[in-house]
Formats: structure tokens, C-alpha cells, sequence
């Protein structure tokens, strides 16, 4: 069984300090496709908020358990509920994360989605809206 997490990387010319920014007001790059409404803070450590998409179909709570500022931001899944799953708590205690790291003039952000892995139910479909998420903040990076 492959266990390989969901990724999704790319670089750009902002800096580490930029992008960190924008990566912790989550209304800012979780957005723009699902009719989401996100509730709740994501600026300093065990800060939690809520994530509703596709009317309700899509409900997580995510608690922020890590940040080293300009390099790391991860999210603990606490709470889910994917209503279009047969086991509607797959996410729980997954972990969203974002590293940054300096390569010369740019700097590399790579997005993980910790435990979303292919023998997941919800890979597919998951693993497709974040590849248009990641896509649409690469687009506001450039």
C-alpha cells in the first residue's frame, strides 16, 4: 500500500518573510473555489479555525501546533467531517503544513498535506482541490 503523502511545490521570487505572512491568514490562500467560509484565527501557536466548503459538505477544524517563523507553519487536524465520504473523519489528525526554504534569488514552498495519502477515499478529489488551491497562491506569488 503506498503511503505517500499529498505535495505540491514551487518557487517564488518573494521572500521567505512574504510568503510566511500570507501563508498564516489562511482567508487569503484557502479560498476562491468552494464557497468556503473560514472561522477562527491562525497567527500564533494552538490558534484554531474553521474550514466549511461546498455547502457543508467539506467541515474541518484545524489547530496551529507549529510555527518557526519563515521557514515551517503546520496544522493539526482536530476535527472533520467530509460529508460526500463514507468515513467522514479521514482528515482527523492529519497535519496541513508549509516549508519554506531559500534556494539563491527565490524561495522553494512546498505544501504537504500530512497523512492524505492514495488509500485514502478522499485522495482523488482532495488531492485535486489542493492542486488548485497551490496553483492559485503560486499564481498570487509570482
Amino acid at each position: 500500500m503506498e503511503t505517500k503523502n499529498f505535495s505540491y511545490s514551487f518557487e517564488s521570487t518573494k521572500s521567505p518573510e512574504t510568503i510566511f505572512t500570507l501563508l498564516l491568514d489562511v482567508k487569503k490562500w484557502w479560498s476562491g473555489f468552494y464557497e468556503e467560509t473560514i472561522i477562527g484565527e491562525s497567527k500564533k501557536p494552538n490558534d484554531v479555525f474553521s474550514f466549511k466548503a461546498g455547502g457543508g459538505m467539506h467541515y474541518t477544524v484545524q489547530k496551529l501546533v507549529e510555527v518557526i517563523p519563515n521557514k515551517k507553519i503546520v496544522w493539526l487536524v482536530t476535527e472533520s467531517n467530509l460529508s460526500f465520504l463514507k468515513e467522514v473523519d479521514e482528515w482527523n489528525n492529519t497535519k496541513i503544513r508549509f516549508d519554506l526554504l531559500p534556494n539563491g534569488n527565490k524561495t522553494k514552498i512546498t505544501f504537504t498535506h500530512d497523512g492524505l495519502v492514495p488509500a485514502f477515499e478522499c485522495y482523488g478529489a482532495c488531492s485535486s482541490a489542493w492542486t488548485n488551491y497551490m496553483q492559485q497562491l503560486e499564481n498570487t506569488l509570482r
